[in-house]
Order: structure tokens, then C-alpha cells, then sequence
């Protein structure tokens, strides 16, 4: 199990934001609260697509503490992947 953050670089005000994702809910709200990103901040909970956007400096915690650094592709196929297969062989939407 693992927590990953891609390479996006989207300004977002004065700060500059990616994405982090997670092999599991629980992992993901773990990492969430230990770089100081509040669990309320989640996106698409509960979902394929669940995420945290987080600041660079949050990103870099998170590397510090085992992060996995991949790139924006690879992380939309870990969320296809994720939702591609439901039931055996039924697709859910993403």
C-alpha cells in the first residue's frame, strides 16, 4: 500500500497546488493529517477519484515521509484503473 503525488504545478491564488492519492482511504487521510492538510479538504470522497490537493510544501512532507513522486499521467491511470473494473468485469463511470 502507497501514497503517491503527481507532478501537476496548477497556481491556485499565491500558492502552487498537486495532486496526492492513495492505494487506501485510510492511508490517504493518514498522510492527509501528518503533512497538516485537514481531512475536511478531501475530494471525491469515497470515489475513484479520491484525492487531496495539496500545496508544494505539503507535497514535500509528503515525500519526506515515503510518497511515492509519479507524474500526472500516472496517476490518472491509477484512477482508471481503480474504477475500471466493478463487480468482475462491469466499468464504472470516472
Amino acid at each position: 500500500m502507497s501514497v503517491y503525488v503527481d507532478n501537476m504545478r496548477a497556481r491556485v491564488g499565491r500558492m502552487i497546488m498537486c495532486h496526492m492519492i492513495a492505494d487506501s482511504t485510510s492511508e490517504l487521510i493518514y498522510m492527509a493529517e501528518h503533512i497538516g492538510v485537514a481531512k475536511r479538504w478531501i475530494h471525491d470522497s469515497g470515489t475513484p477519484r479520491e484525492h487531496f490537493d495539496i500545496c508544494l510544501s505539503a507535497r514535500a512532507e509528503a515525500v519526506d515521509r515515503g510518497a511515492i513522486q509519479i507524474t500526472q499521467q500516472a496517476l490518472a491511470m491509477k484512477i482508471y484503473e481503480r474504477g475500471k473494473v466493478n463487480d468482475g468485469n462491469r466499468r464504472v463511470g470516472l
